[in-house]
């Protein structure tokens, strides 16, 4: 026992649990900044979000070392348990859960409470890895679906709840599986579609003249007829210049695509019309620079933006910051943590979290690439890509590049849930790195 004790601490990345420990660390100190409250000095004080995030801290340590101490076979086998457990939570949740922010995500338990969409993640981490870990002999319209329930089902469960930005969270996976060499298609697809929806949105509440006439039609009519005629030059060229032997091929798929386009299209105007509530609209119309609304939705990013600027190049220093101390700033300690590190640390404290946060995607990826396990590397690419995707957005949404969709900054921002998540999210990769020898079969 003791000798295999020995061999796991000898294999650990140390330098993984290092990145980590730093971005935790530095994290609960702008915590600490962002809720500074001189009746409670203490940082230890659990009368503050700076004491419970020291808590959280110390069960999350204490889960990680419990899971190095476990056998990396062990989560192969009860993935599938796993994620059914959480799936389940998940519809537990909106059933009796605690209404916080207009959301219905949490359970609440005292003065605490667990949100089990961020566990969820962890599952279908497990889980996605658990499906994939042998595709090369068979891959199948089934093993499709699969994939498809495996992330859409928690995805939807959590958009009921709703919390849009988790939800979207979810679309990392899509980097796993291209990193499988399952969607290249799919990707393209994608980026296509996320290109028609941003014309979609800029267009719809305009007015266009039809050429050579004084005919005025909607935006988003105008913008179908535009999908509609170069689907039709496209077509024409095809069915001219195409070898015969490839000519009816590229033919359909220029049909289906322009089809595909133009419903497509209508749909986004439905959904965004339809579908999303009136502030979720704001945003998205804010991002894209369709509204300017800077003492409504677009407060938060605009004075997120003045704290980052004001913090110069080496920072106002450590509780210093007036826009920080006088909470100029909503949701400082979990959305908007980045614009205190901008505002107290400057642009070198700005410069360092990034370069962490680089510097873990790296390693992770690094690690995901030297597994002799599908299973194992699988598992630490979608955790490499779900922290990708919360470290972008979250960031964005501070510098006024992404919209506000409320997810936190890995390891930084205050939660509990979120912190013991990604904790032992990278426990398990460490302890399933530190067997990478071995074959989980």
């Amino acid at each position: 026992m003791d000798n295999r004790r020995n061999k796991i601490w000898s294999n650990i990345d140390w330098l993984l649990v290092a990145i980590v420990v730093l971005l935790a660390l530095f994290g609960w100190i702008n915590i600490y900044a962002a809720n500074f409250n001189e009746s409670y000095p203490n940082i230890f004080s659990l009368n503050q979000e700076y004491g419970k995030q020291g808590m959280w801290m110390v069960i999350a340590v204490v889960a990680g070392f419990i899971i190095l101490l476990t056998d990396g076979f062990l989560f192969l086998r009860i993935a599938p348990v796993i994620y059914i457990i959480f799936t389940l939570l998940l519809v537990l949740v909106l059933l009796v859960g605690k209404e916080v922010n207009g959301a219905k995500s949490w359970f609440g338990i005292g003065s605490f409470g667990i949100q089990p969409a961020e566990f969820a993640k962890l599952a279908t981490c497990l889980f996605i890895a658990n499906i994939l870990r042998d595709t090369s002999k068979n891959i199948s319209a089934s093993l499709y679906f699969k994939i498809a329930l495996c992330i859409g089902f928690p995805a939807l469960l959590i958009l009921l709840q709703p919390d849009t930005g988790t939800a979207i969270v979810f679309s990392a996976f899509f980097l796993v599986l291209y990193r499988e060499e399952l969607v290249g298609n799919i990707i393209f697809s994608a980026i296509l579609a996320l290109f028609i929806a941003v014309l979609v949105l800029i267009m719809q509440n305009n007015s266009y003249a039809l050429p050579f006439s004084d005919i005025v039609v909607n935006g988003k009519y105008y913008f179908m007829g535009i999908l509609f005629s170069l689907g039709t030059i496209s077509f024409l060229i095809a069915k001219r210049f195409v070898l015969k032997r490839s000519r009816k091929k590229f033919m359909w798929i220029i049909a289906a695509l322009t089809v595909a386009s133009m419903l497509f299209s209508g749909a986004v105007d439905f959904v965004f019309n339809k579908g999303l509530s009136p502030h979720q609209k704001k945003r998205v119309e804010i991002l894209l620079g369709l509204d300017d609304d800077p003492q409504g939705a677009g407060y938060n990013v605009r004075q997120s933006k003045i704290a980052i600027g004001s913090g110069g190049f080496a920072g106002k220093g450590f509780l210093q910051g007036s826009l920080t101390r006088f909470k100029f700033v909503p949701m400082q300690s979990t959305d908007f943590i980045f614009c205190t590190v901008g505002e107290e640390w400057g642009f070198l404290g700005t410069a360092f979290v990034i370069i962490l946060y680089i510097a873990l995607l790296i390693r992770l990826t690094a690690i995901a690439e030297r597994q002799r396990s599908s299973f194992s590397r699988i598992f630490t690419y979608s955790v490499a890509c779900i922290l990708f995707l919360h470290f972008t957005i979250n960031i964005g949404m501070a510098i006024g590049l992404a919209p506000v969709i409320g997810i936190p900054l890995p390891f930084f921002s205050y939660g509990g849930s979120s912190l013991l998540s990604f904790f032992v999210m990278i426990a398990i990769v460490l302890r399933l790195d530190s067997q990478r020898l071995d074959i989980l079969r």
